[in-house]
């Protein structure tokens, strides 16, 4: 059956952001024949359009008032896109953007949002969207008995479009007056990939025993290769002040997905597991055997991580 799909795009430094293409990619798999379209709001956005792979169609603005998001601000204009795309479905990211705009915009069209999907899927004609449940121990599968279905994705659950963008661009507003006021932005700067994006990340727990562990964990990641691996911790490990707030995995940290997530002396406690469930492979280091961590691992190893660790580092510098 076919699917008219709106995916609410964003732009990073003028161009479309990772999770957009994906989820373009993603988009072009469920279509079944029918069309893929792409918002883009905030400067640049008209020539971003080109970039959008695998949409036909791009709704726009270059007005720079979207250039900071404000729900208020984006809600009309992403419901005049679906509106014109008569789209049945809508992706966005679950980033700052989709957390807000996708309950926003559900319940301006009288519909339901799916939050948090790892995957949304076809079955039959009928969308099913995947998401986390009970802490990430469970996986739930939802339908919509609504029409347009919204639903907002994990980053890499899909793997980036690539090939020509939208060759057709329709006007959005422009941004209209909000009651948000944003005073200022703090980013934070660290070395390396983002944990977001590395392909394998190291995690590291409160059982490591004190800060000065992580520099193992780091030079584990280095013998991976520093454009392929990225260190993150548990809350515990964060609540203790041992590695920085910004690269906390889990329910109320980041979630990651890469192919591979080593886990050094995390117990695999649910409010971590929701981070981490959608690692295409996880293999844990552990001295507790009975450790819940266990359950989620395809490989596990029990032993004492002083003695794991620097094993690996010597098997991963041989190559």
């Amino acid at each position: 059956m076919p699917h008219n799909i709106l995916v609410v795009g964003e732009l990073d430094g003028g161009t479309p952001s990772s999770t957009t293409l994906e989820l373009l990619n993603g988009a072009q798999g469920l279509a079944g024949g029918g069309s893929v379209s792409v918002s883009l709001l905030g400067t640049g956005a008209s020539a971003a359009a080109a970039q959008a792979a695998g949409a036909s169609k791009a709704f726009v603005s270059d007005d720079a008032n979207y250039d900071t998001f404000r729900g208020e601000q984006w809600l009309p204009a992403v419901q005049a896109a679906v509106e014109q795309s008569g789209a049945d479905l809508v992706l966005m990211g679950q980033t700052t953007v989709g957390r807000e705009l996708g309950p926003r915009l559900a319940f301006r069209l009288n519909t339901a949002v799916a939050m948090d999907c790892v995957a949304v899927t076809d079955n039959g004609g009928t969308i099913e969207a995947t998401r986390p449940a009970y802490g990430g121990n469970a996986q739930a599968t939802y339908t919509f008995a609504t029409t347009p279905a919204v639903a907002t994705v994990r980053a890499k659950s899909f793997d980036p479009a690539t090939g020509g963008g939208a060759a057709e661009t329709v006007e959005l507003p422009a941004a209209g007056e909000s009651r948000v006021n944003v005073t200022g932005k703090e980013v934070t700067e660290s070395a390396g990939l983002a944990i977001t994006e590395a392909p394998i990340v190291v995690g590291g727990g409160r059982g490591l025993g004190a800060p000065e562990a992580f520099e193992d964990l780091k030079n584990l990641a280095a013998a991976i290769g520093t454009d392929k691996a990225a260190v993150g911790a548990s809350r515990a490990a964060v609540d203790l002040g041992w590695f920085p707030p910004s690269e906390q995995i889990g329910l109320t940290g980041k979630v990651v997905t890469p192919d591979l997530y080593i886990a050094v002396a995390i117990s695999g406690a649910s409010q971590h597991m929701a981070g981490c469930s959608g690692s295409k492979m996880i293999v844990a280091v552990n001295r507790d055997k009975d450790a819940n961590i266990f359950a989620f691992s395809k490989y596990g190893i029990v032993g004492d991580w002083k003695q794991v660790v620097p094993a690996l580092i010597e098997e991963f510098k041989k190559g």
